[in-house]
């Protein structure tokens, strides 16, 4: 069985209208205390992450922060989400100052995703998504297995992850390569990945490489020209990563806080949850933008 670190929804500031900022004008803070991630970084190479930390502007409050069974939200500016990540010993890893994380800031909080703990990363990733500013100009509303169905058809697809849609999606195109951490049966170890990848004419990366901190390696192992998406629960709606390699980021927005924290603390899937909106951003002709998103 396992068990899961459960910080405690607390509320720490209340907006007194609903147009002010539910942000505090904390400065930003400086890389998280503690010697693991440190170390953890300079001994990976983080292009991705380091990007998104850097585009990240102001600071919040942090008014719950919540690590659920399968998904972890953040919430500061908007209510940030990604999956809940743990190593195979969860009973001999810590996360750092919980029960008080909630009175850290959201740029804080955001450091975390450089640890080497994938629970701590899983938090930091979250509270990244909490501070990204979402253009509405930039996204629009369409599943990510759409994506990659109409751009994987007749086509050889790479699917880092093993996604829900696997099944249905092995039905609609040419050839498809899952590789998972735990292979089941058709399926490939992660060792396969820089061997397989480069095949592939449609990638499809689970965000939660974010949290494990391979997303820059699997991005470098795509082809030129090849569909890249990123997509899941963790996935931030940043241009940061289409300036990496992705060609799409698929996503969620969402539209209800308190609906979406009731059912994380109760042990919900992404499929499950409430009050969530689909949310996609790409690379169009004049730049990063929707442009032809809803008909590839």
């Amino acid at each position: 069985m396992r068990f899961h670190v459960h910080a405690r929804i607390a509320q720490i500031c209340i907006p007194r209208t609903r147009t002010q900022a539910r942000c505090s004008t904390i400065p930003a803070a400086g890389p998280a205390e503690g010697g693991r991630s440190s170390s953890f970084r300079r001994r990976n190479t983080m292009g991705v992450l380091d990007d998104l930390l850097a585009s990240l502007t102001g600071d919040c409050a942090v008014r719950h922060v919540l690590v659920g069974a399968h998904l972890t939200a953040v919430c500061s500016s908007r209510c940030g989400m990604a999956s809940t990540v743990i190593d195979d010993r969860p009973h001999q890893r810590t996360v750092r100052d919980a029960g008080r994380l909630h009175l850290k800031s959201a740029r804080e909080l955001a450091e975390y995703a450089r640890s080497g703990d994938p629970t701590e990363a899983s938090i930091g990733v979250a509270a990244i998504n909490s501070l990204i500013v979402v253009d509405e100009v930039d996204i629009t509303e369409i599943n990510a297995f759409d994506l990659i169905a109409r751009r994987g058809a007749g086509k050889c697809v790479a699917v880092v992850g093993s996604f829900p849609f696997v099944p249905r999606l092995r039905t609609l195109v040419g050839e498809l390569l899952v590789i998972e951490r735990h292979p089941a049966d058709g399926e490939y170890p992660a060792s396969a990945a820089d061997r397989l990848i480069p095949r592939a004419d449609v990638v499809a990366l689970t965000a939660s490489s974010l949290i494990n901190h391979t997303l820059d390696h699997l991005l470098s192992l795509c082809t030129p020209g090849a569909f890249v998406v990123v997509l899941g629960p963790t996935a931030p709606l940043s241009h940061v990563l289409l300036e990496h390699g992705a060609t799409a980021v698929a996503g969620s927005i969402v539209t209800d806080e308190m609906g979406a924290i009731r059912a994380i603390e109760q042990g919900s899937s992404f499929r499950q949850l409430p009050g969530i909106r689909l949310a996609a951003m790409t690379v169009g002709p004049h730049g990063h933008g929707v442009e032809g998103l809803a008909r590839v």
